[in-house]
């Protein structure tokens, strides 16, 4: 009877550093205590897209998907932006709400393939969406209308147009 003991003793610290090591740093939006936040957290979904699973972060606010090493990751309470000149789309959410997305390529680095940054607009609180190039270059970031139902639980303060 010792020996299931012992083996669960050890199993369980290991698990749990296991669990630990495969989550994604992230750092805390500067808002990412407003109670709206978590709500819209625990509303996206588990899976995003074809394949893009969701796996743990280390930061309040913050879901992440895909592959530790190159994720899409959703920080919730970055600044609300103002006024800009960045391109700005609307995106349908199937069964809910339009939300608008202020869209900013990453620096293009040694390949031609890039990342994207979305930033809800006229939502309060904001809301970021990081796509590496890994994963834009491989599938359409069309999952983005997979968050809106979500990101909607934020208060609008305006639009696009």
């Amino acid at each position: 009877m010792r020996t299931p003991r012992r083996l669960l003793a050890v199993a369980a610290p290991v698990a749990l550093v296991a669990s630990c090591s495969a989550a994604v740093p992230v750092t805390a939006a500067p808002n990412a205590t407003d109670p709206v936040c978590a709500q819209i957290v625990l509303a996206t979904p588990t899976r995003l897209g074809d394949g893009l699973d969701e796996i743990a972060t280390t930061a309040q606010a913050s879901r992440a998907w895909g592959t530790a090493g190159d994720p899409v990751v959703l920080r919730c309470g970055v600044a609300v932006p103002g006024p800009t000149t960045q391109r700005c789309v609307a995106v349908d959410t199937p069964h809910g709400p339009t939300v608008d997305w202020l869209v900013v390529p990453d620096e293009a680095g040694a390949t031609t393939d890039t990342g994207w940054t979305f930033t809800t607009f006229g939502r309060t609180p904001a809301v970021e969406v990081h796509v590496p190039a890994s994963v834009a270059g491989t599938r359409s970031t069309s999952f983005l209308d997979q968050l809106g139902t979500a990101v909607s639980i934020a208060q609008q303060t305006g639009s696009c147009s």
